[in-house]
């Protein structure tokens, strides 16, 4: 078959294509952002009719995915690391629901917080809902393992993660295809309570669920993706998790490890291949990409076994990416000195663009808070966040989607006035309704800014789902037709927009601004595509 050039991302979203994929579900958020590209453009996708639009959340994405396996078609919901904190509720849910067509949640992890404000490890969401969960090491692996995550899910009836991190996402290597399979047939689930979650229901389910465990653990143990590899030096152990595992590789000539390895990317953990590691070695090292878990788990709770060395001993960092050179000091290598970077190369911190409609929002703003004695701004997750930054230091507050109108309402509740929400098009459609309408509900004094660029600019210019319908959902939720304001934001409106800004935040009540204006991005985008 054709092997191809492909990021980690596109790797998955070509197994997946191959694998007879009917539809993917997807909330545009980095590293996760370029699997759904990847099948929007794809030649293959639309000759297959796959069905491929943005989703308003991960939330929702999650449960169309499981909507399309009830059907008996296979289907991949995308997200990064912290949207499926968002998708919490349906993913574990679909572990006692069961699948019937193949179903893959794929988890894009962004240790060192490249592009994220946590760092989280997706394999306990999966280890919690009870699931298998592959993590490939390299690209081949992450194409296969599509491949085999619906087979896994198609045999046991039950959604597979698959976890990957900004690494393997976003670097490239060859990877060789397998002959396309065709996609599933509609076959609707035998057992019709299978998906109803009544209590009594949910109990007998969760009871199979807990008693498929051992046929999990039993695919783990006898899986290709998890080896015990001899080595001749037997004064240290190593197990390395997915991607840690080319880390360790990278150290070596030829990729010669002298140490026996166990290498692990299928859990649950493989507890035969870890035990037998444990008994022939008085000291192991584990590399992982992410939390200690399985470290953790080697030590147990009171850490009276063998020396483990890894994250938590500080042999490893705590916090941040694995590389090379950090897996080569754990190792005790000599470690040859870089050059430092000179003074004279400054750091570039992130800024707005160039002609970007948020400045002249965030400006004309600040003007108008300056007539204010006591007032915060309370953000979300955008473009627009970089307003914390100098020279607009307008921002003060950004801790996840939909954050900001809830919070402006809950520090609008405790009294402070005024209390401003500045939220995108498309965060607001992700995460802000429903805090809109509270704020509604309780006619809580806030002025909430929604600033409408036509796009969810942040992540690449995908659609953004609120796109022409933004005043209809406001006026919809409640929110009185005279105090819903469409501003021009152009340095040439500002008097207009600081008298409407100025009568809004006086307004005892909800109100709701929407600058106007497309992204400058989109606009040069548009205008190569045209050319």
């Amino acid at each position: 078959m054709q092997k191809l050039l492909l990021l980690g991302d596109e790797a998955i979203a070509q197994g997946a294509l191959d694998a007879g994929l009917s539809g993917i579900y997807a909330y545009p958020g980095t590293p996760s952002t370029e699997i759904m590209e990847y099948v929007q453009r794809s030649k293959q996708s639309k000759g297959n009719n796959v069905f491929c639009n943005w989703s308003a959340n991960e939330k929702t994405a999650m449960e169309a995915a499981l909507g399309m396996s009830y059907a008996g078609k296979r289907a991949m919901v995308c997200m990064k690391h912290v949207g499926l904190n968002v998708a919490a509720d349906p993913f574990i849910n679909s572990a006692i629901t069961g699948a019937n067509g193949g179903l893959i949640i794929v988890a894009a992890d962004d240790p060192s917080m490249h592009s994220s404000q946590n760092e989280q490890d997706s394999r306990f969401y999966g280890k919690f809902a009870l699931i298998p969960v592959l993590e490939p090491a390299n690209q081949q692996e992450a194409y296969d393992m599509v491949h085999y995550g619906f087979d896994i899910s198609e045999k046991y009836k039950i959604p597979v993660m698959l976890r990957i991190t900004t690494r393997l996402a976003h670097s490239r290597s060859g990877v060789e295809r397998k002959e396309p399979r065709n996609q599933n047939k509609i076959t609707l689930p035998e057992n019709l309570r299978q998906f109803v979650l009544l209590p009594s229901i949910a109990r007998k389910q969760y009871k199979d669920l807990i008693n498929n465990q051992k046929n999990f653990l039993l695919e783990s143990e006898n899986s290709g993706y998890n080896k015990y590899i001899k080595g001749k030096d037997n004064s240290l152990g190593i197990i390395a998790c997915g991607i840690a595992n080319n880390y360790l590789l990278e150290n070596f000539t030829d990729s010669e490890i002298p140490y026996p390895l166990l290498k692990i990317s299928q859990y649950p953990v493989p507890e035969k291949l870890v035990k037998k590691l444990y008994d022939e070695f008085e000291e192991i090292l584990v590399l992982e990409e992410g939390y200690p878990l399985l470290e953790e788990m080697l030590k147990g709770l009171l850490n009276l076994g063998k020396k483990i060395k890894g994250r938590l001993d500080g042999t490893l960092p705590r916090d941040g990416e694995l590389n090379p050179v950090l897996v080569a000091k754990a190792l005790g290598m000599e470690i040859k000195e870089t050059k430092k970077i000179p003074d004279i190369v400054a750091p570039r911190p992130p800024s707005l663009c160039a002609g970007c409609p948020h400045i002249d929002s965030v400006v004309v703003l600040n003007d108008v808070l300056k007539e204010f004695s006591e007032s915060r701004v309370f953000s979300d997750i955008g473009c627009y966040t970089l307003a914390a930054l100098p020279p607009y230091e307008s921002i003060n507050s950004c801790v996840d989607m939909g954050a900001s109108i809830t919070m402006a309402k809950g520090a609008a509740d405790a009294g402070l006035f005024p209390a401003v929400a500045v939220i995108g098009d498309s965060t607001f459609t992700h995460s802000g309704i429903t805090g809109l309408l509270d704020a509604v509900n309780d006619n809580s004094p806030i002025t909430v800014f929604i600033l409408d660029n036509d796009t969810t600019a942040m992540t690449g210019g995908q659609k953004s789902s609120g796109s022409g319908k933004l005043e209809d959902i406001c006026r919809g939720i409640g929110v009185r037709e005279e105090h819903i304001r469409v501003i021009n934001p152009l340095k040439s409106h500002r008097e207009e927009n600081f008298r409407i800004i100025k009568e809004e935040l006086e307004y005892k009540g909800v109100s709701v601004i929407i600058p106007r204006r497309e992204c400058i991005q989109i606009i040069g985008k548009k205008s190569k595509e045209k050319k």
